[in-house]
């Protein structure tokens, strides 16, 4: 007669907290007992917009572990991982979403996501994601087609991954028209400075005019194939 099989051990990821950002309060409990279930952290916090996430990681280690909702009510579509992933840059993201569209998919992952896992899945998916992430791997879930998302958009969000923090925050700025004076009042920066950092914009976005960055920035939002909640 066999033995009965055992549990297998919980993926190992560096010791540390995890951070779920989610708006809807059951699912944040629900994915707050999935990872204390299948990955064993103790430590789990949860915020309901991604300012409140930004504020949480201040003054704290980086987490072991963020799960991210794209649509939040303060931030919608990629804009909100890259802006996670240059405040958290050495923890791992994964994407939670009933999205499944290989674009957004592909997308998430170009932009900086460790993982992206739909938001029916099981809590073995779970367990796989981040076992594969613990491992160094990025987890793409089934039924993810390899290269369906256009060469284009992939260049563009890894452009605008590849913005520092400061870098991003004057693109920011620059989308909402202030000129290069007024951006440095805004930072109490030198204008000379800001200067500095737009011709270092343009140059990382492979563009030769703040037109131009504009609508690269307005583009990668993914305004247009995220709808208005998740």
């Amino acid at each position: 007669m066999n033995a009965p099989r055992s549990a297998p051990p919980p993926p190992r990821l560096p010791q540390g907290w995890a951070l779920i950002i989610d708006d809807h309060p059951l699912f944040c409990d629900a994915l707050e007992l999935t990872l204390k279930s299948v990955a064993d952290f103790k430590e789990v916090a949860t915020t309901d917009c991604l300012e409140s996430a930004l504020a949480r990681l201040e003054g704290h280690p980086p987490p072991a572990l963020i799960l991210l909702d794209l649509n939040l009510p303060d931030v919608s579509g990629l804009d909100g991982l890259m802006r996670l992933k240059r405040r958290a840059e050495k923890s791992p993201i994964v994407i939670v979403s009933s999205m499944t569209d290989n674009s957004i998919i592909n997308g998430a992952i170009v932009a900086g996501a460790s993982g992206f896992v739909p938001k029916h899945s099981r809590r073995s998916v779970f367990r796989d994601a981040i076992t594969h992430i613990a491992a160094g791997g990025v987890y793409k879930p089934s039924g993810y087609v390899e290269g369906a998302a256009s060469d284009q958009s992939d260049e563009t969000l890894s452009r605008l991954s590849s913005l520092t923090n400061q870098q991003a925050r004057i693109l920011e700025l620059i989308c909402e028209g202030k000129l290069n004076k007024q951006i440095a009042y805004d930072l109490t920066i030198a204008e000379t400075t800001v200067k500095a950092h737009v011709t270092a914009i343009m140059r990382k976005l492979g563009v030769q005019s703040r037109t131009q960055a504009v609508l690269v920035a307005q583009d990668a939002k993914f305004a247009s194939v995220l709808p208005s909640s998740d």
